[in-house]
């Protein structure tokens, strides 16, 4: 097999699974380890991949994201225990905002029944908040089918009709002086349009979003309170100093 097509072939793994094996590559190639490892260096140095313990990964750009399924499937544990925290934050008679992402949604069941308000901008969120006879509100505009979350110009004229006490958003990253970003600019500006609406904001995400940038600036990194599962011990410092965070693992 030619080099170029046994990298080729190894891109399209990757593609597919998002994360992928050493052991699967040698296996499913009939080559080498040492010849994958070599293909996998070459595929990193090229800024394809990224090589972790055992295997390989995709490389998602600033302006990627995930989909709202491949969310999902990611620190699972960490995003229920994340959400039953900002759970027990909401109060009897609260409006509260909810953005779209998979840690938000997890929220919602513990919300069921209660005396509440919700307006969200998040498609699959709408859905499962009647199911919990939760009174809800959607926002218009348009949606991404990717993400599922309503984004736009209508989206932020509907927003302005609503006052919140308080919003949790979510976010693909942050960064001490970059603050918070997610790829897509319009859903910046939704996401800030909530904040700015809101007495009282979190920002839930877990410990993989740490020290990370994408394109698009949501807010300064001092404008929300952080509610994550830990803080990695190389960037705890830098990000303490700037805003206040709750660990709900301890």
């Amino acid at each position: 097999m030619l080099n170029a097509e046994r990298k080729q072939l190894i891109m399209e793994s990757i593609e597919k699974l998002g994360v992928i094996k050493l052991q699967e590559l040698v296996e499913g190639l009939d080559t080498s380890e040492s010849t994958i490892r070599r293909d996998l260096i070459e595929l990193e140095e090229q800024g394809l991949i990224e090589r972790v313990h055992g295997g390989a990964k995709l490389v998602i750009s600033h302006n990627q994201e995930p989909s709202m399924n491949e969310k999902s499937f990611k620190n699972i544990q960490s995003k229920k225990e994340i959400a039953a925290y900002c759970a027990s934050l909401v109060e009897e008679n609260d409006c509260i905002y909810l953005d779209a992402g998979s840690t938000t949604l997890e929220l919602i069941t513990h919300l069921a029944n209660r005396n509440i308000t919700v307006v969200t901008n998040g498609l699959t969120h709408i859905e499962e908040l009647v199911r919990q006879n939760i009174d809800a509100y959607l926002l218009g505009g348009k949606m991404k089918v990717h993400t599922k979350a309503i984004i736009g110009a209508v989206a932020l004229d509907n927003i302005k009709n609503y006052h919140f006490d308080k919003a949790f958003i979510g976010t693909n990253a942050m960064h001490p002086e970059h603050g918070y970003t997610t790829p897509d600019m319009e859903e910046a500006f939704v996401k800030r349009a909530a904040k700015e609406r809101a007495d009282r904001v979190f920002v839930v995400a877990d410990h993989t979003k740490f020290n990370e940038v994408n394109f698009s600036k949501m807010f300064s990194i001092d404008e929300a309170t952080i509610v994550t599962d830990y803080i990695p011990s190389e960037v705890r410092k830098s990000f303490i100093q700037k805003t206040k965070i709750i660990e709900v693992e301890k």
